[in-house]
């Protein structure tokens, strides 16, 4: 069927679905910057294309190209897309890959089904959502940011000596120069970092020191995109370098929150109140789609390891023991009984696998989530030491906020003048490009999570040779929960009869000593030993290395740790003991003032001498 030649091209949608026509409207404001497009209702347009039956205009957008060809649906989608300049690729993928045309126009048609709930979602829920802007959220999460990062340098420039100094635990000197050696060269594109540069104390203290600097003028907003690039370069090459202790996920949640910050930041070398810029529709977008993903794999990691514990809602009995640097609050809730523990376990499948999804629905159904995606993290902030993974994760929720949502006093001089748009030419290809990346691959990650086959193997190896960048990862904490909790016990000795226990300022070890508040810092060595007491010592080779540093006395070492029973000379052995530990009862507390309870269960590893 051939239509009425016209000079631009023409997106024909349902005026009846308040959906549809707010995301027309947008859709026509955005592509104007680049290429004309004429929006029309179909209920006055279908009058010159006799040939289509009435009901097709009610289930499918439609495209019409200034020839006369039409498209409908996802392609009509991608079709509009192309007309972008520098997007005609992402035409061209719809069209050379099945499987991505496949997933298109089942969403399409997932959408075009539920089409009445989200035109209720985007009018009666809040229209705001669509018409609004996050000026003020992407203000107070990029500084949030840039004091995460400066947090997460100065923490680690504290341990950085005692865990991957020159005499450290695990030497990241030797670690560069034996993957030079096993490579024959640099393998930049597997472990980059810029301390192959710079492999010394003094390129590890130089990329935090700079980390730190760039954290400060973050947080004054100056520099923009440069700076988070920096902030972000600086923590990778201490991240791909930092071995074991560098391996937790709110760093890799850190790279990636750091990385869309290039994204997001305006293109201004100083973010003045006095002219605030409004973030775009993706990049809000892409923020969420991180938040989603982070939550959702959450839950779904804890189903997929059919762990009777999760199943059963009886985890949360266990957790607050079991986790590696619980509260002393963590105590009391583990008191708590076990009905509370069950409908706590049911709530919290609730916020990781059912809010998820309210991130891409109406104005009250975010905020919904919003609420509950902030108890959750404070609830596990009040409980337990996780670094800064809590206020990261809160600072990710600022996307779900609108400028609607703050009292005017706290945003009256940023939000008093116009809302700009940002319109950096050339940007919004690469923009797309990262979404459509981060969309493939991180739904193939939920994908998996949920326990099924990879779908697509190439996007698999995009997700393969994305792995060493960290920036698009994927997450779940406490898949499998800990019933038990096994402690590493270190001790020395000076003659072998005589045994005298080292102590650490965080993790358990002297029954009397009361759990403790550190986050947002993180005591790395501290948290390692809880993941070395779930295996043995050879699971943990690094132990080893421990071991040798107390026998040989590196201050640099002793510095992470609270008693060093040896001040005068380091001892002649240190063995390591495995003891069982557990929350002690409201009775035992009041009894003698302990918030343990250990028993030994032997060796861990040792006696060993520097021999």
């Amino acid at each position: 069927m051939e239509a009425m030649p016209s000079t631009e091209p023409l997106l024909i949608f349902d005026n009846d679905c308040g959906f549809c026509r707010a995301w027309a409207e947008r859709w026509q404001r955005w592509t104007r910057r680049w290429a004309p497009l004429a929006i029309e209702p179909s209920q006055s347009a279908a009058a010159r294309f006799p040939d289509v039956p009435a009901q097709r205009w009610q289930e499918a957008v439609a495209w019409v190209a200034p020839d006369g060809r039409m498209a409908w649906g996802a392609q009509a989608v991608f079709e509009s897309v192309a007309a972008v300049p520098g997007l005609a690729w992402l035409l061209w993928l719809y069209q050379d890959w099945a499987a991505l045309a496949w997933l298109s126009e089942a969403a399409y048609a997932w959408v075009a089904r539920h089409r009445k709930f989200l035109s209720s979602g985007a009018c009666r829920l809040g229209a705001a959502d669509l018409c609004g802007t996050y000026v003020l959220s992407r203000w107070l999460f990029l500084r949030g940011l840039a004091l995460v990062f400066g947090l997460a340098f100065w923490s680690l420039r504290l341990q950085l000596d005692g865990l991957i100094g020159s005499h450290g635990v695990l030497p990241a000197a030797d670690y560069l120069a034996q993957v030079r050696q096993h490579f024959g060269g640099v393998p930049w594109q597997l472990l980059p970092s810029l301390a192959w540069v710079w492999p010394g104390d003094a390129g590890l203290h130089g990329l935090c020191d700079a980390g730190l600097a760039l954290s400060v003028l973050a947080l004054l907003g100056l520099g923009s995109k440069p700076v988070y690039l920096g902030l972000w370069a600086c923590y990778l090459s201490l991240v791909n370098v930092g071995q074991d202790f560098l391996q937790f996920q709110w760093d890799s949640l850190l790279l990636e929150a750091g990385l869309l910050a290039v994204l997001a930041a305006p293109w201004a070398w100083w973010d003045r109140p006095a002219k605030p810029l409004a973030p775009s529709p993706l990049q809000v977008w892409l923020y969420r789609w991180l938040l989603f993903r982070l939550m959702l794999r959450s839950g779904l990691v804890k189903l997929a390891s059919h762990d009777p514990s999760w199943r059963h809602l009886t985890a949360l009995s266990f957790h607050y023991q079991t986790q590696p640097l619980p509260t002393w609050l963590g105590w009391y809730a583990a008191q708590l009984p076990a009905g509370f523990h069950a409908a706590s376990a049911l709530a919290m499948f609730v916020v990781e696998l059912l809010l998820p999804f309210g991130l891409f629905l109406g104005r009250r159904a975010r905020l919904t989530s919003l609420a509950g995606f902030v108890l959750l993290q404070g609830l596990i902030a009040l409980t337990g030491n996780y670094g800064f993974f809590n206020l990261l994760t809160l600072l990710l929720c600022l996307w779900l906020a609108d400028d609607a949502l703050y009292p005017r006093a706290w945003g009256a001089r940023l939000l008093a003048g116009p809302r700009l748009r940002e319109r950096p030419p050339g940007f919004r290809p690469l923009l797309a490009a990262w979404a459509l990346l981060s969309l493939l691959v991180g739904g193939q990650q939920l994908w998996e999570a949920a326990g099924a086959a990879a779908p697509s193997a190439l996007v698999q190896r995009w997700d393969q040779g994305l792995e060493p960048w960290r920036s698009l990862n994927p997450y779940g904490l406490f898949a499998v929960m800990t019933t038990e909790r096994d402690e590493v016990v270190l001790e020395g000795s000076a003659d072998g009869k005589i045994w005298k226990e080292y102590g650490f300022y965080w993790k358990p070890g002297d029954p009397a000593q009361r759990p403790a508040f550190v986050a947002p810092h993180l005591p790395r060595l501290d948290w390692q030993l809880w993941f070395a007491a779930l295996g043995s010592w050879r699971d943990n080779p690094w132990v080893l290395n421990l071991m040798a540093r107390l026998l040989q006395g590196e201050p640099s070492v002793l510095g992470l740790l609270k008693d060093n029973p040896f001040p005068a000379a380091p001892p002649r052995l240190v063995r390591a003991l495995r003891y069982r530990y557990r929350f002690s009862t409201w009775a035992e507390h009041r009894q003698d003032a302990s918030w343990w309870k250990r028993d030994l269960l032997g060796i861990y590893c040792g006696p060993v001498s520097l021999r």
